[in-house]
């Protein structure tokens, strides 16, 4: 790896979001694997196992932390006293540190929004990253 990166927790995505929260889970195993093609080359975070850590995307995988961490989602249709009928963003918050709180900015899936959340109440709003997730 590389330089470190300061980078906000509501602008993580991809896998420099999946990296975090293995980082903010205590996953401490979890490590980088670059995937080179002839046209580029890319990261996956893993456990020791081989599993593909994605717990931005994998509900299996997501699922459990947002209730380990009692993160609540909110639909962004909930906002306002109107609302709308359907919606497809989402916004998620979380207590933490005796009674701190942190709500992410609408994200566009329930599992960004919980992860961005988790890596908040425990890494902080701003984080340093490799730079090749970024």
């Amino acid at each position: 790896m590389s330089d470190m990166i300061e980078v906000k927790t509501a602008e993580l995505e991809g896998v420099a979001l999946d990296w975090a929260v293995a980082l903010a889970a205590g996953w401490v195993s979890a490590r980088l694997t670059p995937i080179i093609t002839p046209s580029k080359t890319y990261y996956e975070v893993h456990a020791p196992s081989g599993l593909q850590l994605r717990p931005s995307t994998d509900w299996g995988q997501g699922g459990p932390l947002i209730v380990k961490y009692q993160v609540a989602l909110v639909p962004e249709a909930h906002d306002g006293l109107e609302g709308t009928e359907m919606s497809e963003r989402w916004y998620a918050d979380i207590y933490y540190g005796g009674g701190q709180q942190y709500t992410t900015e609408h994200c566009n899936t329930a599992l960004v929004a919980a992860c961005r959340a988790i890596v908040c109440a425990e890494l902080g709003d701003t984080l340093s990253i490799p730079a090749e997730l970024i």
